[in-house]
């Protein structure tokens, strides 16, 4: 780059310590240069399909939970068959511009998929589980139905963006969402299901988080009929853009892959 900005004679970046961004003349030339950029990718990608073995990094950014029950045993056993590949996952619950920052794809619930997005089902249905430890509800009782929470110390979940996690249930024809009032206020499921463990309240988190203890007894599910099954977690990546080998290879094996039932 320092090459090209001396044989121009003009800036093309402005660099400090901590960040380097596009002075209006690089702008317009990256601008300029996109179509043929678009043309590199896309030779690089043909070029790429001539392996024998996909290789090179795949980063895919998804929430907590998608990357503890989905994405972790999913590219544990892919990189087994693909030694070749490197893969970060990015827990992020935010939802990102996937192109801007450099990730091949991401893991949402469908609704927030933006429509230029190829979206492929990921894992088996979700479940959100209410739970509570026995010593909880010894002391406290036992909700019969979602309106008994409101006396009860729910414990909530705040995102990153700062909105409260409602709480949805479902029984039959009745739907019902609350926001749930408590004492204590956390930021991720593994810290809200660790204060129900403490016997600190109530917690709504994924059923994935809580079957080893409510195997173990540690923890008791409640409202159990009042839990609807919800869609799975989709996969999405630029539809625009060629995939390259190794990410054809992730979702090919993907497809395949055999999902434990719940």
């Amino acid at each position: 780059m320092n090459g090209l900005e001396e044989a121009l004679g003009i800036r093309l970046l402005n660099r400090t310590t901590r960040s380097v961004a596009p002075t209006e003349a690089g702008q317009r030339l990256l601008e300029r240069l996109a179509p043929a950029l678009s043309d590199i990718r896309l030779a690089i990608a043909e070029v790429d399909e001539l392996r024998d073995s996909p290789s090179g990094t795949l980063r895919i950014n998804a929430p907590g939970p998608a990357i503890d029950h989905v994405l972790c045993p999913l590219a544990f056993d892919f990189m087994k068959s693909y030694p070749d590949v490197k893969i970060e996952l990015i827990s992020d619950a935010a939802v990102i511009d996937i192109v801007e920052q450099g990730f091949d794809a991401g893991v949402r619930f469908g609704k927030q998929l933006a429509q230029d997005m190829i979206a492929v089902p990921l894992g088996p249905a979700l479940r959100y589980a209410i739970v509570a430890s026995p010593e909880y509800v010894e002391s406290r009782g036992r909700p019969l139905t979602p309106h008994n929470l409101a006396s009860h110390d729910c414990i909530k979940r705040r995102f990153p963006g700062g909105t409260l996690v409602t709480w949805h249930f479902s029984d039959g024809d009745e739907e019902i969402e609350i926001s749930p009032e408590g004492r204590l206020t956390v930021s991720s499921a593994p810290n809200e299901l660790q204060a129900a463990l403490a016997g600190r309240g109530i917690a709504h988190v994924f059923d994935d988080y809580a079957k080893p203890y409510l195997l173990s007894g540690r923890l008791v599910e409640l409202l159990a009929d009042w839990s609807p099954i919800l869609p799975q977690w989709f996969l999405y990546y630029p539809s625009r853009r060629l995939p390259s080998a190794t990410m054809r290879a992730f979702l090919d094996y993907m497809r395949s892959y055999h999902w434990p039932s719940k």
